[in-house]
């Protein structure tokens, strides 16, 4: 090559160095139309690129009903993101060699128990943070999920043992929450040190994260923190904090933008701090972005993947011409965030919101990321925003559909007698549901979910729709009665009516038997 080329080859490379960041302007005319597009009160975004911020700002309000301003200092729960926390501090207690990711569980939690006793002997530390248990998606996340139950660790550590599984164990990937809560657990025995008080000071102290607290309850000064929100009835409304510490090591991490900004540079640094403190070995470092449990890629990838899956703690993908990247998601009732990063193009984008609709921060990420790697406009707020209407449009015809019937039915004689339904109906991991029966007409509750009660209203002669008082859940479910040969009900199941509800919300993993 001579210098000629050489001097065009910089000029060249030069050009695509100063188009690839989407201007500040630009972002934030994005993000404005994202607020409006996809209802969210607040959204808070921030770039890292070479290990320098390069965007870091808040917009909209973090609460509707004090219009305070979302600042990118605004905390807010990062959710499922606290589990690659979770990941790396069992990584440095196998470092301190005090565990090793393919220990059997019971070593650690000898009470351990799953349905199938092969499983249980041959489940380890990295089954449980890697989405292969064979347990449903989701699968008892009812423990600790809506706030207000009485659950705690040991009664999820005593419960998963009567979930049944949906699949062969380590054959697929689905999502589980419980499994991480355990994990939090071998840490607590291990390290000698609460999961809240490991994080706080093993990880985040010495990482700069001085903002940050390992739960919501650990936050005393709430000046500067997000209400959450939610559509309900089809308008968005301001709901309170919803967040079980039981399940902090799953997701129970409260921060801001310039702390998970620091979390990604030290991330992006090899685990290293900035006085280069090293708080991981090499290859444990390593090992928590390695693939564990793959994921289809769709065909037409809007990013060309080859490969997907999840690590220790992450998921793993590749976009445009190789580049590996490391991300996850989170979402609490209320709100839900994205944290993304390209280690070889040394590129982090965080995106936190107070409300509950994914495509808000799909759209920014996607749109900062493509800036980054060279493609083309794509209008994701177009593409989004379509797809966000027409799926709550589905979901509200779906509602307005079962309360249709529900009102041409309630006065149908065909009905069951309330003596025919009232009782107490048991679970064997969540406890008594109590259907009870006055001039009002049928209430349903739960005992040790004090939040889950509402109506019971007839939707057929055996099947009847729980409509929960608390309407910024959405997650109506059908209760599927079991009669005897007298016309007793004798058991139920439960199905949720939309599939706008929360994957958290499985009450279709409750087998329910009359008592009395």
């Amino acid at each position: 090559m001579n210098l000629k080329q050489i001097l065009s080859f910089i000029i060249i490379i030069s050009a695509f160095s100063i188009n690839a960041q989407i201007q500040d302007q630009q972002l934030d005319k994005l993000i404005q139309e994202t607020l409006t597009t996809f209802e969210v009160p607040g959204i808070s975004v921030g770039i890292l690129k070479d290990g320098d911020v390069v965007y870091s700002k808040g917009h909209g309000v973090r609460s509707l009903t004090t219009k305070k301003d979302m600042t990118d200092e605004t905390l807010v729960g990062v959710a499922s993101n606290s589990k690659g926390f979770t990941c790396f501090a069992l990584a440095m207690m196998i470092d301190e060699g005090k565990l090793n990711w393919d220990d059997p569980v019971r070593k650690h939690i000898p009470e351990f128990q799953l349905y199938d006793p092969w499983v249980t002997a041959h489940f380890t530390v990295r089954d449980l943070v890697t989405h292969r248990s064979g347990m449903g998606l989701g699968a008892g996340d009812l423990m600790f999920f809506p706030e207000g139950n009485d659950f705690d660790v040991d009664d999820v550590i005593k419960g998963v043992k009567y979930l049944e599984p949906e699949s062969s164990f380590r054959s697929q990937f689905a999502y589980n929450n419980n499994m991480f809560i355990i994990a939090g657990e071998v840490l607590k025995r291990v390290s000698g040190l609460s999961w809240e008080e490991f994080i706080e000071t093993k990880i985040m102290k010495p990482v700069g994260m001085n903002a940050s607290k390992a739960s919501y309850n650990r936050v005393t000064d709430k000046s500067n923190i997000i209400d959450a929100h939610t559509r309900a009835e089809g308008e968005v409304i301001q709901i309170p904090h919803d967040w079980s510490p039981t399940a902090n090591a799953a997701g129970g991490i409260v921060s801001n933008v310039p702390d998970m900004l620091t979390w990604a540079k030290f991330l992006m640094n090899g685990a290293v701090t900035e006085s280069g403190e090293r708080l991981l070995s090499e290859d444990q470092f390593h090992e928590l972005w390695q693939l564990q449990t793959p994921l289809r890629v769709r065909a037409n990838d809007p990013y060309d993947s080859n490969f997907k899956g999840y690590g220790l703690g992450w998921f793993l993908t590749d976009v445009k011409g190789g580049h590996k990247q490391v991300y996850h998601t989170g979402g609490l009732i209320g709100t839900v965030t994205q944290f993304t990063m390209i280690p070889d193009l040394d590129l982090a984008i965080v995106v936190l919101t107070n409300q509950m609709n994914g495509n808000a921060f799909n759209t920014i990420t996607n749109t900062i990321k493509d800036s980054y790697l060279g493609y083309e406009d794509r209008n994701w707020i177009q593409s989004y925003g379509e797809r966000n209407s027409g799926y709550l449009k589905y979901n509200d015809s779906i509602k307005a559909e079962v309360f249709a019937q529900v009102e041409k039915i309630k006065d149908s004689p065909k009905l069951p007698k309330p003596e025919q339904i009232v009782g107490t109906y048991s679970d064997d991991w969540f406890g008594d549901i109590i259907i009870s029966h006055d001039e009002n007409g049928y209430e349903i509750k739960s005992v040790r979910s004090s939040r889950l009660f509402g109506e019971l209203l007839p939707y057929n002669a055996t099947i009847y729709v729980a409509k929960w008082n608390d309407r910024s859940y959405d997650a109506d479910v059908f209760v599927m009665f079991t009669f005897n040969e007298k016309g007793e009900a004798v058991s139920a199941t439960m199905k949720y009516i939309a599939p706008i509800t929360d994957f958290s919300f499985d009450f279709h993993d409750l087998e329910l038997v009359k008592t009395n």
